[in-house]
């Protein structure tokens, strides 16, 4: 069941945080189920519950350690995200916090929050080791925080967030917490219950391993007022969701500390720092080398990784000034084998274009400055040399109001 496809024995894929790689099952009921409604049954109307999809909400239910009744299908976290808020009613003046994690999509549906109700919007700082300042959450918590919108790790650079610590710092008040587990579901255990979060949300294509446009939700009993009405997957999605649910892949090893060992002997590389807890995914720069230039040239030699832009997270610190960097995320079919081939061809590619770099200063010395003319007052004014100016690198930066 957990034979992975034809693509690994070619690609060494370290983009788990992106999307997982199905495995040859999970492909296959894909597959098949798309097939067969293709030839035999007509669209669901809207808001129909596909066949069988009682039993991949009771595999929901185990693997979030709550009921089948408490959870919810759909396309991916941030539309059950979406959804959720866009049925809360909150009073003017009342605060919505949020973190430095918090992705572009949720972060796009808290300010419609924030605009609808005139509510405020803050964001819970980081101390200076990386972590969420709890501190400071417990000196500013009052009823007026209606909201909590946590991160439980960070797709920037893999930080783990103290759910339960939230959770049990919240419990006694007002507010509701969300908690996006979309890159924690299928390599931590999850207990909703435990958590104390009135809305878990998780996508089904990263580290579970099932297809594109599958998510899910757990929603606290007794919080049907603001029960999602977020668009469902296909049939054959589904299924092969609950395939993949269903023969989880096996515990493995943790290999990103080896991970974050062999990048630290690369000369230049720079860890993003992530906190004093990383799980699965881990984030680099490299001074002379564009982080997509990187991500190219590591596909061409078999090693697949991501590229991540400030936009994807505005507020991490990580993105300011529009920079770019290369993440690594492994998994349970992770092995050190795929690593060895990960630093390696970072290697070559590092020397490459350290021999390219040197060829051309050999080759197109820098010009020198022109001799000072006589200004007509008498005073020597440096003529400035003729030079194009290089080409501009940039990103697009998303400017968030408060």
């Amino acid at each position: 069941m957990n034979t992975p496809t034809h693509h690994a024995r070619h690609t060494a894929h370290l983009n788990t945080a992106y999307a997982g790689r199905m495995p040859r099952a999970v492909r296959a009921v894909l597959a098949g189920r798309t097939a067969h409604d293709d030839r035999h049954t007509a669209p669901a109307p809207p808001g129909r519950p596909a066949p069988r999809e009682r039993a991949l909400h009771e595999l929901l239910g185990r693997l979030l350690g709550v009921a089948a009744d408490d959870t919810v299908l759909a396309t991916g976290a941030a539309q059950v995200f979406d959804a959720y808020t866009a049925r809360l009613d909150l009073r003017p003046g009342d605060r919505i916090w949020t973190t430095p994690h918090e992705g572009v999509a949720q972060l796009t549906a808290l300010h419609a929050l924030r605009d609808r109700t005139r509510a405020r919007l803050e964001t819970v700082p980081l101390r200076t080791d990386g972590d969420l300042d709890l501190d400071w959450m417990r000196e500013h918590l009052d009823d007026d925080v209606a909201l909590v919108s946590v991160v439980h790790v960070s797709a920037a650079c893999g930080t783990l967030n103290p759910a339960e610590d939230i959770g049990r710092l919240l419990a006694p008040h007002r507010a509701r917490y969300l908690l996006d587990a979309s890159h924690s579901a299928g390599q931590l255990p999850l207990d909703a219950a435990r958590i104390g979060c009135d809305l878990l949300t998780a996508d089904g294509f990263r580290f579970l391993r099932g297809p594109q446009d599958t998510g899910f939700a757990y929603l606290r009993p007794g919080r049907e007022d603001t029960h999602p009405q977020a668009p469902a997957p296909t049939p054959a999605a589904a299924a092969a969701l609950a395939c993949a649910l269903a023969h989880p892949a096996p515990a493995a090893p943790d290999l990103l500390p080896r991970l974050r060992a062999a990048l630290r002997q690369i000369p230049g590389t720079e860890l993003l720092p992530a906190g004093t807890a990383q799980a699965g995914i881990l984030a680099f720069r490299h001074p002379q080398v564009p982080a997509a230039l990187l991500r190219r040239r590591l596909a061409r030699l078999g090693v697949a990784v991501a590229k991540t832009v400030a936009q994807e997270t505005p507020l991490h610190p990580a993105g300011r000034g529009g920079a770019t960097a290369v993440r690594v995320s492994v998994t349970a079919d992770t092995t050190p084998r795929d690593l060895d081939r990960l630093t390696h061809a970072l290697e070559q590619i590092l020397r490459e274009e350290h021999h390219t770099t040197t060829n051309t200063a050999a080759v197109h010395p820098p010009r020198q400055t022109a001799a000072p003319v006589r200004a007509a007052a008498g005073h020597s004014t440096p003529r400035p040399a003729h030079t194009t100016p290089p080409p501009r690198r940039g990103h697009l930066t998303l400017h968030l109001t408060p």
